[in-house]
């Protein structure tokens, strides 16, 4: 029996995916769907003044990315002169699909701290994905919300030679995550302890992205998502009494 590449490279992605979410939170996430539901017939209480603030805020200086339009988004800027580089600060959302309706309080803590960011000289550009609405894209990235992507990427010279864009992915809690925890991450440069990550799913320059497979490998990992979650590790043992 022989798979795919794209199938291989996707598996592992698949299971690493289904341990991120523990089993009490996607029992949690029903129950709060189902809650939603019956909850919706209720006149909703007004949100805090200081919080619809910073949504608003945060929506006019971030950019939406979408499968179509990151590549072109997530650049230098056209004016600066080269050498230089762009820093872009991604904040990867979902709703009650992919974050089983526990990312509000990362949310909250992200507008706030776009708000801040807006007063901040220098700062990076910002923009958000909704793994919601951009499943295939946080796919091919091989992401889930809530999280941070820290992309510095290289304007390119005269002769269109650049550096690798630096890539840092931050997983952030979905709970304990504060405007506080934000600010020491964007502020204090804490990011720059995490490791940039060079792995095969690395946007620009991952062994995926280069050879054109983000986009089969997006598709292969969506329809393994809509598997039971038993099915793949039948697979997976299927696979390997092949090889033996």
């Amino acid at each position: 029996m022989r798979f795919s590449s794209a199938l291989l490279l996707a598996l592992p992605a698949l299971t690493l995916a289904e341990e991120q979410v523990p089993l009490f939170d996607k029992l949690k996430g029903y129950l709060n769907k189902a809650t939603q539901a019956v909850a919706s017939a209720v006149p909703a209480a007004p949100s805090s003044p200081v919080a619809a603030g910073a949504a608003k805020v945060a929506a006019s200086v971030q950019h939406e990315l979408t499968l179509e339009n990151w590549k072109e988004v997530l650049t230098t800027d056209p004016t600066a002169s080269a050498p230089t580089t762009q820093d872009w600060l991604v904040y990867i959302n979902g709703g009650n699909v992919t974050c089983y309706g526990f990312c509000g309080n990362t949310t909250k803590a992200w507008n706030e701290t776009a708000a801040l960011l807006t007063a901040k000289p220098n700062s990076p550009k910002l923009a958000v994905v909704d793994c919601d609405k951009e499943q295939l894209l946080c796919n091919s990235w091989s992401v889930g919300p809530p999280a941070l992507y820290f992309f510095q990427i290289p304007k390119p010279l005269a002769d269109q030679s650049a550096p690798a864009p630096t890539a840092r992915f931050i997983p952030l809690n979905r709970t304990s995550t504060t405007t506080e925890t934000l600010k020491k991450l964007v502020f204090d440069k804490d990011y720059e302890k995490v490791t940039p990550y060079e792995g095969a799913f690395h946007p620009f320059t991952g062994f995926i992205a280069k050879n054109g497979l983000a986009l089969p490998v997006a598709w292969v990992i969506w329809g393994f998502s809509k598997m039971p979650s038993w099915l793949p590790m039948i697979l997976i043992s299927f696979m390997s009494r092949s090889f033996m």
